[in-house]
């Protein structure tokens, strides 16, 4: 079963992670946008989620983190917590 490790940022509106997703892609650090922005206590870590194996987030952050390119701010992917960015910076 594969293994990804991800870093994310969740905002309320997708206006909102367009505009991080905008300042990430013109250079600005994920992890000071995430510790800035992020709604979720992971951006305490720079976004950073660890370790997880298909089924243990929610349907829509599996799909893009298990078929998105690895080391690409992807997003904005919706779940009924919001809005994510999101990076996998590995999978195996």
């Amino acid at each position: 079963m594969p293994v990804a490790t991800a870093r994310h940022i969740l905002v309320a509106d997708e206006k909102q992670c367009l505009d991080l997703k905008a300042k990430i892609e013109s250079g600005n650090d994920f992890a000071a946008i995430a510790q800035e922005h992020s709604l979720c206590p992971s951006g305490a870590e720079g976004g950073d989620l660890g370790s997880f194996r298909p089924g243990e987030m929610v349907p829509e952050f599996d799909k893009a983190v298990f078929t998105g390119e690895v080391n690409q701010v992807l997003g904005p992917v919706q779940t009924q917590f919001g809005y994510h960015l999101l990076e996998v910076t590995s999978r195996s």
